[in-house]
């Protein structure tokens, strides 16, 4: 469907003609001197940097001969095949008008003007009225110019888009065999352009995939300013922003007139950042040599990792005598091959056969390096005379012979070229079967073709193309991304004999043999183009502001694991971090067991306080009836003594695995044996008191004095314990219960769960609040009772009992509770004070066990003093200044009073 045409085209389009009829006048046959001009029915005009751009004022420079004159040739080449075919055209001869650019996007839009010379001198018809002569003096009459229906070129995007802008104002199609500017594929500003080669969105995807495949996330763009190079980089780096992964680190551009020491700075420039060795290069042929240049000029040889977009290729110019700063670099190429028939069409070119080409001859000077004469020239006797000419000049069969006598490789976008050709000629042959059915040659329908319906044959056409592949153009005009992957590899361990190899493809996806690729130093080590090295395992990405590929390593410190490459996490209450920090794992699960080291202390005070006491009450079993026995209160003895065995017993209920059952014994006989015990002695105690302080102001004996009355008032004493612990019980059923905080240390690897009762310390002590308080009151009453006559000592030996184990408790409830908010728990004292049994009785059984023994030593047996010498091996300096010295007192002064003790003790009952 025909693109409706703008308001302002009829004014760019007059303003256009007229400055077309000034250039042409002035031109003259200049122009026409400076093309390749075919005959045919239909004209197809060609735009080809046969020289580059000229320096110092000039327009033109040096013959660009496989650029130039390689592609000048090939579409030569596909005008003899498209012509000599009789499917294709039948009758219709194509002819061309081929034109230099000289690399100059304002030069090739004034030598393009040439191509609309039919439109503008009334369309091709004679009409001359548009051209006038002052003075009356008559026009000159030339040969009328041919009508182009189609342009194949150009070569640079810079140059295309020059050239489209104008075309499309008089409809004129145009292929491109080589510009893939993005900006290119606008089917709103440039809807008559064509190509058949990919645009360099296309090649921007395939380098991204590039450099992620390599491992890459940080690299620097390099682009010659202009379309092709600004346009590449941008598209790279808007790819790499949406596809993520990448960053840029630095984006450079290299003017187009580059003053000295330029090319030194932009090397300066890329280390800035060193970490960003990855260089995405989207440059001429000239500027990617000068960096190069510049790039061992500054000794950073093998430093810099280049990815070189289509200019670069696997052209051997931009490299030339800089192979090892080249080496390793990974270039791209639109999918090509090398056509045998031009290499047979070219190989046989010679002065004799090429006359239509006018810059073969130059061609030939510059390929064999000697020098064409004429009549009357002067010949330059350092430089050899080419053996192509006869003496007069007149041009014959030479020795020299392409690819024989000089070296030879097919250039690039050969193929390119003759697909554009093909392309064009099967459009217009579509045309013509629509248009012209069964009519042989031209029908007026195609006189003049018109332009909008040319493209629309274009657009449809899809042939297999020189090579095999096959060409087609989407709705812009683009033909489809099919792309060769290059390495500059050495050879022989030397650069300078190296070459490209290919090591991959992309078509849409990337396939890119990695283990192919060589590099500088290790040549199977991929070298890394990153601004952060990877955080090893158990560290995560702490991000640097603004810049997504750059990060600071944090390691996971404490309880917390690794959870993803930017998040640490804790581990749950239960569990502590793998040693790699990865993960998390359970944390091993411990409690007390018999045959551990901590166990046996406890369970040999035990063992012995249960022997002494065994032994005291076999004693009392034996004397039961002797007076000594029976002064001494042998009931209440009784109920002390079996207080005495329950507190040594309940150490085995702590060392035993906790358990339902377990652990409600422990509830149970934690405090009833100190209960019974101090029950039993302030029984005693306030039995001794009101019968001295009754003696005092009476000779009548105190109430509830007698055995029966001791021993129910002890057992009522004993009874409040009982029923607490019952209705504990009752409100909260034991169980066990694993501790994970008792034990977690700053180390996770020293960290363990303790599997214990659900007793809390506060429990603890609440349970043994009872008997505390029956502790206090028997102190209280051994105080008043202190003042007893010398000869009824009994009270003496209860009162140092009580001083010593109040001393004792004293001592071990702040250390008990002070460890319990402590971080270092498990060292010095509170290493066994809590350690030694980690149940919820924790080191209750150690004091306990110390009070029991000084309640035999002092109260029962003089032989206890061995049970308290054991005491040593279980405390620190601190607790043997203030408890075992106390205790070693205790026990000697027991051994002095012993002997008089139940002798007096018995004397003063009865006495009184």
């Amino acid at each position: 469907m025909a693109r409706p045409r703008s308001t302002l085209e009829p004014l760019l389009l007059a303003l256009l003609s007229s400055l077309a009829v000034l250039l042409l006048a002035q031109a003259g046959a200049e122009g026409a001197a400076g093309s390749v001009r075919l005959a045919g029915g239909l004209t197809l005009g060609g735009l080809f940097p046969v020289h580059a751009r000229g320096a110092a004022g000039r327009v033109c420079g040096p013959l660009k001969k496989e650029q130039g004159v390689h592609r000048l040739e090939a579409m030569l080449y596909a005008l003899d095949r498209v012509n000599a075919d009789p499917e294709l055209l039948p009758g219709v001869r194509l002819g061309a008008r081929l034109l230099d650019t000289c690399s100059r996007d304002t030069y090739a839009l004034e030598q393009a003007l040439s191509f609309v010379q039919a439109l503008i001198r009334g369309r091709g018809n004679g009409d001359e009225a548009g051209v006038r002569c002052p003075g009356g003096v008559p026009q000159l009459r030339a040969a009328p110019p041919e009508r182009v229906v189609a342009v194949v070129g150009a070569s640079a995007s810079s140059v295309s888009i020059m050239v489209a802008n104008v075309l499309r104002l008089f409809a004129i199609p145009q292929i491109s065999y080589a510009s893939t500017a993005p900006e290119l594929s606008d089917s709103t500003r440039y809807d008559f352009f064509s190509r058949v080669v990919p645009p360099d969105s296309y090649q921007a995807q395939a380098m991204v995939d590039i450099v992620r495949a390599v491992g890459w996330n940080y690299v620097s763009t390099l682009a010659s300013e202009g379309n092709y190079g600004e346009s590449g980089v941008e598209a790279f780096i808007q790819i790499s922003r949406e596809a993520g992964g990448v960053c840029i680190a630095q984006s450079i551009k290299i003017p187009r007139e580059p003053k000295p020491g330029e090319f030194n700075k932009v090397i300066r420039r890329l280390m800035e950042t060193p970490n960003a060795r990855g260089i995405i290069i989207f440059a001429n042929e000239d500027d990617i040599r000068r960096v190069l240049e510049a790039a061992r000029l500054a000794n950073l040889t093998g430093h810099f990792l280049w990815v070189g977009s289509d200019s670069w290729g696997a052209k051997t110019a931009p490299i030339l005598n800089l192979e090892d700063v080249a080496m390793g670099a990974v270039t791209i190429l639109p999918k090509r091959a090398s056509i045998n028939g031009f290499d047979q069409y070219f190989m046989t070119r010679s002065l004799e056969n090429n006359r239509r080409n006018i810059w073969f001859a130059e061609f030939w000077e510059e390929n064999f390096n000697c020098k064409l004469t004429s009549s009357g020239a002067q010949s330059d006797d350092s430089t050899r005379k080419c053996t192509g000419t006869l003496p007069l000049g007149i041009p014959r069969a030479g020795e020299e012979r392409i690819g024989r006598d000089s070296a030879y490789k097919q250039e690039g976008k050969v193929q390119f070229v003759i697909d554009a050709v093909y392309a064009i000629a099967h459009a217009l042959h579509s045309m013509h079967q629509v248009l012209c059915p069964g009519h042989t040659g031209l029908c007026s329908a195609m006189e003049p073709t018109d332009g909008r319906t040319l493209l629309q044959y274009i657009r449809a056409v899809r042939f297999n193309g020189s090579a095999g592949t096959p060409v087609m153009f989407n709705e812009n005009g683009d033909a489809p991304g099919r792309y060769d992957i290059f390495q500059y590899q050495a050879a022989n361990g030397s650069a300078g004999s190296g070459g490209y190899q290919a090591v991959g493809q992309w078509a849409e996806t990337l396939r890119l043999d990695v283990e192919a690729l060589q590099w500088s130093g290790d040549p199977q080590e991929v070298p890394t183009s990153q601004c952060s090295l990877p955080c090893g395992p158990g560290e995560r990405k702490k991000m640097v502001k603004g810049v997504p590929c750059c990060w600071h390593c944090e390691a996971c410190d404490g309880y917390r694991f690794q959870a993803d490459e930017f998040t640490c996490e804790a581990c749950p209450g239960d569990m502590r971090p793998t040693r790699n920090r990865t993960g998390c794992r359970p944390t091993p699960v411990v409690s007390l067991t018999w045959a551990s080291p901590w166990a046996a202390p406890p369970l040999l005070l035990a063992i012995l306080g249960i022997t002494a006491t065994t032994v005291v009450v076999a004693t009392f079993v034996r004397h039961n009836n002797t007076p000594i026995v029976r002064a001494s209160g042998r009931e209440l003895s009784y109920m002390l003594l079996t207080g005495i065995f329950l507190i040594y017993a309940i150490t085995f209920l702590m060392v035993a695995k906790p358990g339902g059952a377990v652990c409600a014994a422990r509830r149970l006989f934690l405090g009833l044996g100190t209960t019974l015990s101090y029950s039993a002695l302030f029984t005693k105690t306030n039995r001794i008191y009101r019968i001295f302080e009754q003696g005092k102001r009476s000779v009548t004996p105190p109430p509830f004095i007698s055995p029966t009355s001791q021993l129910v008032i002890t057992f009522c004493l004993t009874s409040v314990q009982v029923v607490g612990v019952m209705a504990w019980l009752g409100a909260q059923p034991p169980h066990s219960v694993i501790d994970y905080e008792e034990q977690r240390t700053v180390d996770p690897e020293q960290a363990r769960g303790v599997l214990k009762c659900d007793m809390s310390d506060l429990s603890l002590i609440g349970c043994l609040g009872y008997s505390l308080l029956l502790m206090a009151t028997c102190t209280v009453y051994a105080i008043k009772a202190r003042g007893v006559p010398e000869t009824f000592n009994e009270a003496k030996p209860i009162g140092f009992t009580m001083y010593t184990t109040c001393i004792i408790w004293l001592a071990f409830v702040p250390i008990f509770f002070g460890t319990a908010q402590s971080a270092e728990k498990v060292t010095g004292v509170s290493r066994w004070f809590r350690y030694c049994l980690p149940t919820e009785g924790k080191g209750l059984s150690c004091p306990k066990s110390w009070a029991t023994h000084i309640k035999n030593g002092c109260l029962f047996d003089p032989f206890m003093y061995l049970n308290t010498c054991s005491l040593i091996c279980l405390s620190s300096l601190p607790l043997l200044v203030h408890l075992v010295i106390p205790l070693f007192l205790c026990s000697f002064m027991h051994l002095f009073i012993h002997a008089s003790y139940h002798r007096l003790t018995f004397y003063s009952i009865t006495s009184s």
